[in-house]
């Protein structure tokens, strides 16, 4: 990693800005795809190029493609809301995104790259009863799991958060589960500092490479044919999100996951004026403002599955709607963009990272509408279960066989979203 130390270091930012920055190399490499690696990644998102990252770093495995159909981070990882904690009931959940929060905590200096991480605090309202009381009983798991949160009354929330109103018409706010160091980081940034220090250990970044067919063979090598060309590897990782039914039935088996479109837009930017993330799952809507000024606000899954990137005119209504209550201040911004993401949920609402009934094959998905804060502890327990052929302590409580087993880690109920 040192020629990254050398390429990025602050002397190189100054002498290339006296050259108008027409001096800098490509980010990552290019490559035409080889005939065979030792593995294979088939998804260039966070989630994929995090798993990479951690066989190389941790395990000395570099001979490694990642290929994307489309492009780097064009999936979720591009359209999400940035939102990262780790104050989950379950105490596997809380282990593998407390371990992701803490990865996000040195990820700049570890990739040599800005991930703009924020570490402002997360504030989640309580605004019913039976929230409150859902969210105390979170806040004692966490004590005893060594997760700083914190039940606070409202009024320390309007403490936190000078803009909002505490006594909204609809669902008064009641209280709120506060995680002062969950925060954001900049998405695009992750998914290109994991993309570069890849490419900088050796390993073989290859997009507009869609995977056709999956063929296993009996020696334990897996076949891939793609849009380049046949591909073989001696261990295959999918890790394609809502595309992960897909991509299973082409190599024989069917997930337990079904794909929903997550909504969320962009208002026009403005002043500084919310220094924190607010989520309110009653309603079920959640915003923070982005360094550039606009505030980001999520909303809910579609009702029904579908593959679609748009957003809908009802969700709008229903998210900006309950958020004007809480947030009057917001209520004449113009809309910037709207979009959707294709989130793969599973029964329980918890991950999948597992082997799978075809040897050699492993799966990372499920992750749902969580999958951006997870990005760094989803690529570390994936890069453990694919180099030792068997799940660590943070993968282990995420096999396929907890379905059958009926051994469920229901975030779902814990939580009552699976934000």
């Amino acid at each position: 990693m040192g020629s990254v130390l050398k390429k990025y270091s602050l002397f190189s930012l100054v002498r290339q800005s006296l050259n108008y920055h027409t001096g800098w190399e490509r980010a990552w490499k290019s490559p035409e795809p080889k005939e065979s690696y030792d593995v294979v990644i088939v998804g260039a998102g966070g989630h994929g190029l995090a798993t990479a990252y951690y066989l190389g770093k941790n395990h000395g495995i570099n001979n490694v493609a990642i290929l994307e159909k489309g492009w780097l981070g064009g999936g979720n990882t591009g359209r999400n809301t940035t939102i990262i904690r780790s104050n989950y009931l379950q105490d596997a959940s809380a282990a593998i995104y407390e371990k992701s929060r803490s990865l996000y905590e040195t990820l700049s200096q570890d990739l040599n790259y800005n991930i703009m991480f924020s570490p402002r605090g997360v504030i989640m309202l309580a605004q019913t009863h039976h929230e409150a009381r859902g969210y105390q009983r979170i806040n004692s798991a966490n004590v005893i799991q060594g997760i700083k949160t914190e039940y606070i009354l409202p009024e320390r929330i309007k403490e936190l958060c000078k803009i909002i109103n505490i006594d909204c018409p609809r669902y008064p706010i009641l209280g709120a589960l506060w995680q002062p160091r969950g925060g954001t980081a900049r998405h695009d940034a992750v998914a290109w500092g994991y993309a570069r220090a890849c490419s900088d250990i050796g390993m073989d970044i290859i997009q507009k490479c869609e995977v056709t067919g999956i063929n296993p063979h009996a020696n334990g090598a897996v076949e891939l044919q793609t849009s380049r060309g046949k591909i073989r590897c001696q261990k295959l990782g999918m890790v394609v999100a809502g595309h992960s039914g897909v991509l299973a039935q082409k190599a024989g088996f069917r997930l337990p996951i079904e794909s929903v479109a997550l909504q969320a837009l962009v208002s026009e930017p403005v002043k500084p004026c919310l220094d924190v993330v607010v989520m309110a799952n009653t309603v079920h809507g959640y915003i923070s403002q982005s360094d550039k000024g606009e505030m980001v606000i999520g909303g809910g899954a579609d009702q029904y599955n579908n593959y679609s990137q748009r957003g809908s005119f009802i969700h709008i209504e229903n998210t900006v709607r309950a958020l004007v209550e809480m947030f009057p201040i917001i209520s004449r911004l113009k809309m910037l963009r709207q979009w959707g993401g294709i989130v793969d949920m599973t029964g329980d609402r918890s991950p999948i990272i597992s082997k799978t009934p075809v040897d050699n094959v492993f799966i990372n998905c499920g992750w749902g509408t969580g999958g951006f804060k997870s990005i760094p502890g989803s690529g570390w327990a994936m890069a453990e279960l694919m180099a030792k052929g068997e799940p660590g302590v943070l993968a282990s409580p995420f096999s396929l066989d907890r379905f059958k087993e009926g051994r469920f880690i229901d975030e779902s109920v814990a939580a009552g979203v699976a934000h």
